[in-house]
């Protein structure tokens, strides 16, 4: 396979052959620099006014002319060899540049008939750019050929290598800004080379664009030496090849060299391992370029350089319609693109503009790779009774429920084997998580040596374990927008990492749903475990319930939380989550042994609901209660059953009602979110009037929030985590934090009209209990019998 230089191909350039590349270039150019500046004039077919120029310049120039540089080469490279392509634009501020590639090639037109490719169009297209009710100054779910959102720097990469696994035809193209690459995420993406497979996984080609400056600051990357950078990239496990100037022709003659030998070490890296049967990993091309920040643009404006340095970042001539010298600076700016030669009469591309674009759904903006809703299929989930837990009486058999879903999803991991449409991620925890059943099915990717000691590690593996969030993160984000699904197991304490992350993921799906061309993908589903409530040996700093909370503060039309209290509701919940589209879906689940509550029969029910009552855990009878018992998650649930069996046995004439809540915004208002519950239902569920008990897996105030609005909100009182951790018990956790069974039966006593008196005696019976348990676990180590014996049937 070729290695050497002397094993590559030379290309060599024509000078017609330059000219129109150059020609591409330069119209690219021009549009992105209009889009920022022009209100009206597009052509330039009268002098410049003021009146031309829109009243707030918004965009950024800095990064534009390299992006354009890289697209109009990946044009020449997609249509000689025929490639199936997509591109992932880190620098995302460079919006301008890849609209303007989109406008030029016809994808854009296409998606927008207003903007079309023409004088009106192109009119269009400028005046829309940053502009209200137009498009962002960024790269956007709205931007043709896109999957990354330009919003937020770090994860370019690792949506690259995600776009790639499972694609084994695919070339994604990954353009990293050197500010970028100062972030921990694009840090740690480097690595991601020693998880592609180049039997079945496509190729990522990164493109390091040096130009040198930040907002306002130079970047770590373009001020190394060569050599250390050089070391930087072969120890990360690439092959660098360098690319750098300022001669536009000569620059064009390097790139398209270093391209085509960077395309033929790849060829040769797949052609090994495919035909060859080579198992050894070697390293991939990595291309440097090196370019002026704000190429092409003003030199100088007011007595200061901008052209290369960091004043060329966002707007270089920022006073055009009040200073007179700014105006006929940009004017001659923009005619330096010499339009005339890029653009006829009617405003359309001329033919030599268009010479190096590629065809059809091979062109960057028309791939169905960045639409992966075109390209996604049904996963195929099996029957659940296939996996279901038998339940004869509620509260008597135990099982780990992610032990349960792992079964069914070996099951899917099987299914999908032929189509490798399903990876599992996660940070080192598949079997911590108890979803070792998976390795039955399939392997963990991993392309490095291997030692006898080492367990289910596969060169074509589906599981993918790295200890990054950001990279689990985003490689299936990758892998969900080019078509394809897939779960994040993750320790719910540490998916906080990645709270930015999700952030991006919702308001890009939430834009998406808006758009009618773009198809629903696969959700996004997390499972949440080694929660709060057991961390028995890691402690404080593996407790923190939080993400629920972040989640919920978004756009309800994509997000979903659950918190099923058994296995069969987590299968059930799980069956949901893996064929829905369009969601972030989030379920929180325990891996250690959990009551088993509900056959699956009333598992579907109950989960379809979201929300309803466990008459046979209640003593209502029929009658009105006198107090609900809620609860949310599976150790609260088992602390509330708990306390509705100390009531039974203690007050026996009182009339409790448990109420189970598995989808967490159907406490919301039906305006609100399309699970809530309306006013009729929820008092139908917890009462208008009576004392509400609600024990939930979180922070408390977040169910005082999701049901502020409703009647009988005054009598919620919530019990939940409230950041006292440690290392303990199982029972200690929740005695610490208020939560226990013998607190709950205390707050029922306060609360409930006519009991405080009359059931005082009880109630000194639970603080008794509570009493008697921190004596024991500091002379024992464990729970009371009492407690760590105890079972609903008992």
């Amino acid at each position: 396979m070729p290695t050497a230089d002397d094993q590559d191909s030379r290309t060599v350039l024509t000078d017609d052959e330059v000219r129109r590349l150059d020609a591409h270039w330069r119209a690219a150019n021009y549009l992105a620099a209009g889009q920022i500046y022009l209100l009206a004039n597009p052509l330039l077919t009268e002098p410049l006014r003021p009146d031309h120029i829109k009243p707030r310049l918004l965009g950024h120039w800095g990064t534009s002319p390299g992006l354009n540089l890289v697209h109009t080469h990946l044009n020449r490279v997609i249509r000689a060899r025929d490639l199936d392509a997509l591109c992932v634009w880190g620098p995302g501020h460079g919006g301008p540049s890849v609209v303007a590639n989109s406008w030029l090639e016809g994808s854009y037109s296409e998606t927008y008939p207003d903007v079309s490719r023409d004088a009106e169009g192109m009119a269009r297209l400028f005046r829309q750019f940053s502009f209200p009710g137009g498009v962002p100054s960024h790269v956007a779910p709205e931007t043709p050929g896109s999957i990354h959102e330009g919003g937020e720097l770090g994860y370019a990469l690792a949506h690259a290598y995600g776009a790639a696994f499972d694609h084994p035809d695919l070339l994604v193209a990954c353009v990293v800004g050197d500010g970028e690459a100062e972030t921990g995420p694009l840090a740690a993406s480097w690595h991601s080379n020693k998880f592609l497979d180049p039997v079945h996984d496509g190729a990522v080609l990164p493109i390091l664009h040096l130009n040198g400056y930040k907002i306002a600051n130079p970047t770590v990357l373009s001020r190394l030496p060569e050599p250390e950078l050089d070391a930087l990239l072969r120890g990360y496990g690439h092959d660098p090849l360098y690319v750098a100037g300022d001669d536009p022709a000569q620059v064009h003659r390097d790139l398209a060299a270093t391209l085509d030998r960077a395309l033929d070490r790849i060829a040769g890296i797949q052609r090994a391992a495919r035909e060859g049967g080579a198992t050894e990993r070697q390293p991939w091309p990595v291309i440097v370029l090196r370019t002026p920040k704000g190429w092409t643009g003003p030199a100088e404006v007011d007595g200061d350089p901008v052209e290369g340095t960091w004043r060329a970042h966002q707007v270089p001539l920022p006073g055009v319609r009040e200073n007179p010298e700014h105006l006929r600076q940009l004017e001659a700016w923009l005619r330096s693109y010499r339009p005339e030669e890029l653009f006829d009469a009617d405003g359309r591309p001329v033919a030599d503009v268009l010479a190096c674009v590629p065809d059809g759904a091979r062109r960057l903006g028309a791939t169905p790779y960045a639409n992966g809703g075109l390209l996604v299929r049904d996963l195929p989930v099996p029957s659940l009774d296939d996996f279901a837990v038998p339940v004869d009486k509620p509260g008597v058999t135990l099982h780990e429920p992610t032990r349960v879903l792992g079964g069914l999803l070996e099951q899917v991991m099987r299914d999908s084997a032929a189509r490798r449409d399903f990876r599992l991620v996660g940070p080192d925890e598949t079997a911590s998580n108890r979803l070792q059943d998976v390795f039955g099915a399939t392997g963990k990717a991993w392309q490095d040596a291997t030692l006898p000691v080492d367990e289910h590690l596969d060169r074509h593996g589906r599981v993918m374990e790295i200890l990054s969030e950001h990279l689990c993160q985003g490689w299936l984000e990758g892998y969900l927008l080019t078509g394809r699904h897939g779960l994040f197991s993750c320790y719910e304490a540490f998916v906080h990492i990645v709270d930015s992350m999700v952030n991006q993921h919702i308001k890009w799906l939430k834009t998406s749903r808006e758009l009618s061309w773009r198809a629903p993908i696969a959700s996004l589903n997390y499972l949440l475990t080694s929660h709060v409530w057991r961390q028995d040996h890691n402690g404080f700093s593996h407790q923190d319930p939080g993400f629920v909370d972040h989640v919920l503060n978004k756009s309800p039309q994509v997000v979903r939380v659950y918190l099923p209290p058994d296995a069969n509701t987590l299968l059930s919940v799980a069956d949901h989550a893996l064929r829905s589209r369009d969601y972030v879906n989030v379920v929180v689940a325990g891996k250690q042994p959990c009551y088993d509550w509900l056959t699956m029969d009333q598992a579907r029910a109950h989960c379809a609901r979201g929300a309803g009552i466990w008459e046979w855990a209640g003593t209502e009878n029929g009658g009105e209660p006198d107090v609900v018992l809620g609860c949310a998650g599976d150790v609260p649930t088992q602390e509330v059953l708990a306390a509705a069996q100390l009531l039974r046995r203690n007050l026996p004439d009182l009339a409790v009602r448990v109420v189970n809540v598995v989808d967490m915004t159907t406490l919301l208002p039906r305006e609100e979110h399309p699970h809530g519950m309306t006013d009729f239902e929820y008092d139908g569920l917890f009462t208008a009037d009576k004392p509400v008990i609600f024990a939930y897996h979180g922070y408390p105030w977040l169910i005082h929030r999701l049901a502020y609005r409703r009647t009988g909100h005054p009598n919620l009182h919530v019990r939940g985590y409230k950041e006292s951790g440690t290392t303990t018990t199982p029972f200690d956790m929740v005695v610490r934090n208020d939560l226990d069974r013998y607190r709950l039966v205390m707050d029922v006593i306060d609360r409930v009209p006519g009991l405080r008196v009359r059931a005082a005696a009880v109630r000194q019976q639970m603080a008794d209990a509570r009493t008697r348990h921190h004596a024991w676990i500091r002379e024992h180590g464990t729970d009371m019998p009492e407690v760590a014996e105890w079972s609903w049937g008992a």
